[in-house]
């Protein structure tokens, strides 16, 4: 059957007949599953469908792809996106080439998205990417360019929004892990350091700390102080435990300390590369305690693999709310889940912004009722 005789299942309006979809940021578990329910929902209702390729790059370069049935129908169980991704893509500070001094030249190709969006004679853009991306689909709104945005992230630490896709599985996959070294920790009698992805909100280690039943959580939001750390895994020996397993955010630091930094990437939306506070943690309890410690490292295979099955139901109904959105012609909203429903927010008031865990969030209060440290400076 041809699209041209699918039965129409919304009337559109007001009248939208060609949009753009792309994938901005890092990769994440998902991705495809909103680009299977957006070209979908459209085809179904005769709009016409542009993938554009390698994030705003696409929008860039011009460079994509049309999108079919065919293309998006069995892709919802495939983790990263077929239209491929960057993170070193801001429109704003499109990076060139180099000086003859070795700096980067950074120029605006905001006006060359313009012009891609007018070339293909667009009417919307979907734009699915985390903060950063939202950021430069903001700063398109005033140029005439139809935004609709979708949040994505493992981190889930974009404002305006209680979930993000891609959170709920590379919590499962930080879980397994950190539930597998728990064995080899018990085996050798040792403290086990796992270092998870969260660069300043530390969701990911939060939840899968909890789950597995860690003894210590670190994350960004806490800083954390090494000797009230040893002194609690202390107390833990004299009580008769024998192993240990830490949770560690890659973003935590030392209370009033900063950041562990392995590198810095000046093309990329966020050029601060963490990196090696699990180790850094390992080596000080050792030092401190004299048990024996490892790290691990998690890196990007939170970030890869099939999408579990909440995160593709999760993406899948994003993806209809941006449809939603589109047709009713409401133009510069980002969907969002709020109070575990579904609503928007204006891409505006996401932009540059991060959701951080507060304080006073009822999962700290349940890990501490559970005996779990997070590293706080002992009173007194």
């Amino acid at each position: 059957m041809s699209s041209s005789t699918l039965p129409a299942s919304t009337p559109i309006s007001p009248p939208i007949r060609r949009i753009g979809v792309l994938t901005g940021g890092g990769d994440c578990p998902g991705l495809n599953a909103v680009i299977r329910a957006v070209t979908t929902d459209a085809i179904f209702n005769g709009i016409h469908v542009t993938g554009f390729l390698d994030g705003f790059l696409g929008l860039i370069h011009d460079r994509s792809r049309p999108l079919t049935l065919d293309d998006v129908r069995s892709i919802i169980t495939e983790g990263g996106t077929i239209l491929g991704t960057s993170n070193k893509a801001n429109p704003r500070r499109f990076i060139t080439g180099k000086d003859a001094a070795g700096n980067p030249v950074i120029v605006d190709k905001t006006a060359d998205c313009v012009e891609t969006y007018r070339r293909h004679r667009l009417d919307a853009l979907v734009v699915i990417g985390g903060d950063g991306t939202m950021s430069s689909a903001a700063t398109l709104l005033p140029l005439g360019v139809n935004v609709v945005g979708v949040p994505k992230t493992i981190d889930n630490d974009i404002e305006g929004t209680e979930l993000t896709f891609g959170f709920l599985t590379a919590v499962s996959i930080a879980a397994e892990a950190l539930d597998r070294v728990r064995t080899t920790a018990a085996s050798h009698e040792r403290a086990m350091v796992v270092e998870v992805m969260g660069r300043n909100a530390g969701w990911i280690a939060l939840h899968a700390g909890l789950a597995s039943g860690v003894d210590v959580i670190l994350v960004p939001e806490i800083g954390f102080d090494l000797p009230s750390i040893a002194a609690d895994l202390r107390r833990r020996v004299a009580a008769g435990q024998s192993s240990f397993v830490i949770c560690v955010a890659e973003g935590a630091a030392p209370a009033g300390g900063k950041q562990i930094v392995a590198r810095t990437d000046v093309a990329s939306f966020d050029p601060i590369r963490l990196g090696g506070v699990g180790k850094f943690v390992a080596d000080e309890i050792e030092r401190l305690t004299g048990i024996e410690s490892r790290h691990v490292v998690l890196g990007h295979t939170q970030r890869g693999g099939t999408p579990a099955a909440a995160d593709r139901v999760l993406a899948t109904e994003l993806g209809w709310q941006a449809m939603s959105l589109l047709k009713e012609g409401r133009f510069g909203r980002m969907v969002a889940i709020q109070r575990g429903r579904m609503a928007d927010v204006p891409i505006d008031s996401v932009a540059n912004k991060q959701r951080r865990i507060p304080a006073d969030h009822p999962l700290l209060a349940v890990a501490r009722s559970v005996y779990v440290t997070f590293g706080e400076p002992q009173q007194g």
